[in-house]
C-alpha cells in the first residue's frame, strides 16, 4: 500500500530540495539539487527559472506516478525579495532578478521623499532601506530603467506564488511574501502602501496562506498550495506545537531572532540596527532582528586557531567550563577584548592581544561571552516594554554550542529555553500550512 505524503519544494538560493512528509508530519524522504545560475538581461547572476520549472514538472510527475508514495498535497517555500512579472496572457516576461543586484539609490529616494522621508517610510513598511532586497523597489526599478518591459506587465507575483502559478495557472498573493521587507505593505494600515498606486499595476489582493487549488496531474487529483515565504514557514511548526508565547532564535550563518508576540511598531532606531518585520501565517507582524553570528564566529575561531596553532575545528572540542567563564567575566567585566564598543560593536577591534590568554580554551570562552552579549543586544531589539513571552526556542547550528546556549539561559532565567532539533523547518511549515496546521507535530525539543 502506498504511503500518503505531502511534497514540499524548498527553493533556496543555493540548494533546491524536495521533501516528503507523511500524515504524522514525519519526514520520509529528502533529495537536494544544486543548479548553476544564469545571467539576466543585464548580465547579472540570477536563478535559472527555466531549469527550476523543468525540475518541478519532472519531480512532480515522478512522485505522482510513484509506486511507493501517494502524493495528496504539494506546496512551495522559497526565499523572499524576488518577483516575477507576467504579461496579459500570463506569460513570464522577466527573469527572477537577483536581490543583490545594485540599484540607483535615487529610485527609492524619490519614494521616500514623497511619503514622509526615509525613516518614516521604512518604519511604516517595516522595511530597512535595502535596495533590491525591498522587492517593491524592483518594480519601481523596472518602471524607471526598463519601460518597454514594464509597459507589458499585467501581474507581479512573489517567487513562491509564481511557482504555484506555474503549476496551477492561478494568480494569488499572500501576506508572508508581501510582508517580508518588500516596502509594499503598510503595517500601520495593514494593506498595500499608498505609493503602490503610482505604479499603475493592480497588485493581487492577498488571500490566506492556507489557500490551495486542486488540479489534475496524470489523472490524479492533487492539492497545490499558493506558496509561503521561507522565514515565515520556519515559524509555523512552533505555532502548532507551542504551549505559550515564544521567541525563536534561528541560528547559522545568520542568527535571526523572531518575536511573533510583539505588537509595538518598529522605531527608526530599530530599523537602523537591522530590525524589520516579517508576517506570520496568522497575518500578524513578526518583529525580527538579525546578527551575522556564524560569520563572526568563524572569523574569531580562525584568529584563535592561528594564534594557538590549533585546527580550525578545534573549538568543537572545547566544553563549557563555568570556572573559565567566571574568570573571564570577572577579569573583563568592563571591557571587550574582541569587539569594538557601540555603535560599531559588531566589528572586531583593530588590535586584539591574544597573549593575555593562557590557552585556546580560555580565549574561546571570552569570545563566546562577547558573541553572546552581541546576540543578547540583538534579542533586546525585539522585546516589547512588557515582555510576556515564556519560551525561547533555539534552532540551527548554535543550538549545539554549549557556550552560546548557556549565555541565553543565564540571561533569561525566567524563560524556558528549548533546543529544537527540527530539520527542514521551512519545508515542515509549508507542509503544515497546506495540510491544515496539524497540532501534533514533533518539535524535537530538548530543555
Amino acid at each position: 500500500m502506498k504511503e500518503r505524503v505531502i511534497a514540499i519544494f524548498d527553493i533556496g538560493k543555493t540548494n533546491k530540495k524536495v521533501v516528503l512528509f507523511n500524515d504524522k508530519m514525519k519526514m520520509v524522504h529528502e533529495e537536494e539539487q544544486k543548479f548553476a545560475e544564469v545571467t539576466d538581461d543585464d548580465g547579472f547572476e540570477c536563478d535559472d527559472l527555466d531549469l527550476i520549472e523543468y525540475w518541478l514538472k519532472i519531480k512532480i510527475r515522478e512522485l505522482v506516478l510513484s509506486e511507493k508514495y501517494d502524493v495528496t498535497d504539494i506546496n512551495i517555500t522559497t526565499y523572499g525579495a524576488t518577483i516575477v512579472c507576467l504579461d496579459a496572457n500570463g506569460k513570464r516576461i522577466t527573469p527572477a532578478y537577483n536581490y543583490l543586484k545594485p540599484v540607483d539609490e535615487r529610485i527609492p529616494e524619490n519614494i521616500y521623499k514623497r511619503y514622509g522621508g526615509r525613516d518614516e517610510f521604512c518604519r511604516r513598511t517595516a522595511s530597512p532601506a535595502l535596495g533590491m532586497l525591498n522587492s517593491g523597489m524592483q518594480i519601481l526599478w523596472l518602471k524607471k530603467e526598463k519601460p518597454e518591459i514594464f509597459s507589458n506587465i499585467k501581474y507581479v507575483l512573489h517567487f513562491p506564488q509564481y511557482l504555484s502559478y506555474f503549476l496551477t495557472g492561478k494568480i494569488f498573493s499572500e501576506h508572508t511574501s508581501i510582508g517580508c521587507h518588500t516596502a509594499l505593505w503598510d503595517f500601520d494600515e495593514m494593506t498595500y502602501h499608498r505609493w503602490t498606486e503610482s505604479l499603475g499595476i493592480k497588485l493581487p489582493d492577498p488571500v490566506p496562506v492556507e489557500t490551495s487549488t486542486e488540479i489534475d496531474i496524470e489523472g490524479k487529483k492533487v492539492r497545490i498550495g499558493i506558496g509561503i515565504h521561507d522565514s515565515s514557514a520556519s515559524l509555523a511548526p512552533y505555532f502548532s506545537g507551542s504551549a505559550g508565547k515564544f521567541i525563536l532564535l534561528s541560528t547559522g550563518t545568520w542568527c535571526i531572532n523572531m518575536n511573533p508576540f510583539n505588537s509595538e511598531k518598529l522605531t527608526a532606531e530599530q530599523l537602523d540596527q537591522d530590525c524589520l518585520c516579517y508576517m506570520s501565517i496568522n497575518r500578524q507582524p513578526v518583529k525580527s532582528s538579525r546578527l551575522f553570528l556564524g560569520h563572526i564566529h568563524e572569523t574569531g575561531v580562525k584568529m584563535l586557531s592561528v594564534h594557538f596553532g590549533k585546527p580550525e575545528d578545534y573549538f568543537k572540542t572545547v566544553k563549557f567550563d563555568r570556572e573559565h567563564a567566571a574568570l573571564c567575566k570577572s577579569k573583563y567585566e568592563k571591557t571587550r577584548i574582541f569587539f569594538q564598543n557601540p555603535p560599531l560593536d559588531r566589528e572586531f577591534n583593530e588590535k586584539i592581544d591574544l597573549f593575555q590568554f593562557k590557552s585556546f580554551e580560555q580565549a574561546y570562552h571570552q569570545l563566546m561571552l562577547e558573541l553572546g552579549d552581541l546576540t543578547l543586544n540583538s534579542i533586546r531589539l525585539i522585546l516589547p516594554e512588557k515582555d510576556d513571552t515564556s519560551v525561547i526556542y533555539i534552532t540551527g547550528g548554535f543550538s549545539k554550542n554549549e557556550h552560546f546556549v548557556n549565555v541565553i539561559r543565564e540571561h533569561f532565567p525566567h524563560k524556558k529555553v528549548f533546543l529544537s532539533e527540527i530539520s527542514n523547518s521551512s519545508a515542515l511549515g509549508a507542509a503544515l500550512v497546506v495540510s491544515g496546521l496539524k497540532p501534533d507535530v514533533n518539535l524535537g525539543l530538548v530543555e
